[in-house]
């Protein structure tokens, strides 16, 4: 049987997204200057912020990758990797995000490592966001994604009422005895699939609830800069976050 295929207009959204991506993650790296240390997130869009990075051919860059998956990419660009528990402070982060919405809520963790994306955005002087202009909308929505304990993970998941474990793909090469995803640092992955009105409200159940490790969503607080790449050019817009 033959695979289906993708229309031409489906074809040329996707082209479309890609171009956007690009655009953004190419605005972020022209921000990274030598002697830098980066923070760099996980996902589609940051992969094309690291060829952006390693054609620049920076000197003295070292960087902190928040996935497996973005330190090998990185690695393999010939990028600078500094070992993870090396965290401390960095001169920017960048990633990119799932919604953005017009205060300068995020939500991320996507691609499951939200945690670490947290801690890195938290331990930079400018946290950067890059997107393309699908990803911004007029208030969030579900699914946040969320990290959790194994341990009493059954009483976590009654707490939060509205959540559900994220099921492992395919030949996924992380997944637990239960058959859900797990982060890098081995924690089982969920989503929150309530509605919501007011993010800072759930957001701060969420970091309540206990067996909570992390959850997605990220305070215009904590960003210094949003980067939203459309038919029009890549916007700027700032966010809340106090520089030094």
């Amino acid at each position: 049987m033959a695979s289906p295929r993708a229309s031409p207009g489906q074809l040329s959204d996707d082209a479309v997204v890609a171009q956007q991506k690009r655009a953004a993650a190419r605005a972020a790296a022209e921000l990274v200057e030598d002697g830098m240390r980066v923070g760099l997130g996980t996902g589609s869009t940051v992969a094309y912020l690291l060829d952006a990075l390693a054609e620049r051919e920076l000197k003295d860059v070292s960087c902190v990758a928040t996935s497996p998956g973005t330190e090998r990419a990185a690695r393999a660009l010939g990028l600078s990797l500094r070992p993870s528990e090396d965290v401390d402070e960095l001169d920017v982060a960048i990633d990119g995000a799932d919604q953005i919405d017009p205060s300068g809520w995020l939500v991320k963790g996507g691609g499951g490592a939200h945690t670490r994306e947290k801690i890195v955005a938290a331990a930079a002087r400018r946290f950067v966001v890059i997107a393309s202009a699908d990803k911004a909308v007029q208030e969030l929505s579900p699914p946040v994604p969320l990290e959790l304990m194994r341990f009493g993970v059954q009483s976590t998941l009654r707490a939060l009422a509205h959540a559900d474990l994220r099921p492992a793909g395919a030949g996924e090469p992380r997944s637990s005895s239960r058959g859900a995803q797990l982060s890098p640092d081995g924690g089982l992955l969920a989503n929150y699939l309530g509605t919501f009105a007011d993010p800072r409200e759930l957001a701060a159940r969420l970091s309540a609830t206990p067996g909570v490790v992390e959850h997605g969503l990220f305070a215009p607080e904590m960003v210094s800069l949003i980067l939203i790449a459309s038919e029009r050019g890549v916007e700027r817009r700032s966010g809340a976050k106090v520089s030094d």
